[in-house]
């Protein structure tokens, strides 16, 4: 195995999610998460519609469960936490939101599927990203027989100087 790896890939991204994040919603962004949806192979419930108006009505973004959550809540979409978890996991799992993990503790749902990585701005807990797709890891590790990297995620954190 090469001893740099590019930290980026593309190739697992759903097809519908190509590209600088989403396709551009154009007309009624209501019909544009429709046809995301079932793209993607997922029913389009009211909830679904609704979450997924929400975190794709706004171009590329970052947000936490408990975020979406009260966007949902007060926009007056009548869900629950659960719902929303779940509704993140189906989404991410259909290919259309990447999640980033930050201390192992906190994850973050990213609209921006295209190969990129993020900083981590430590003082206001905010995901960046960092367009720089050129970046190399050297060194990687040997890879246990019968796998393969599928992709790096890297997360850069900052703070402010003291």
């Amino acid at each position: 195995m090469s001893d740099e790896v590019p930290v980026s890939n593309d190739d697992a991204v759903h097809p519908a999610a190509r590209g600088a994040g989403h396709p551009a919603l154009t007309g009624c962004p209501w019909h544009d998460v429709n046809e995301m949806l079932q793209a993607a192979g997922l029913r389009p419930t009211r909830q679904r519609m609704a979450l997924g108006w929400l975190l794709f009505g706004k171009g590329a973004r970052h947000l936490t469960a408990e975020m979406l959550y009260e966007e949902a809540t007060l926009a007056k979409v009548p869900v629950s936490l659960a719902t929303v978890y779940n509704t993140l996991n189906q989404l991410t799992d259909a290919g259309l939101l990447r999640q980033v993990s930050v201390d192992g503790t906190k994850t973050y749902f990213d609209t921006n599927v295209s190969a990129h990585h993020h900083f981590y701005l430590e003082h206001n807990h905010e995901l960046v990203d960092i367009h720089d797709t050129n970046m190399m890891l050297s060194k990687m590790p040997d890879v246990p027989e019968g796998f393969e990297i599928s992709r790096v995620d890297m997360v850069v954190r900052l703070r402010k100087k003291r």
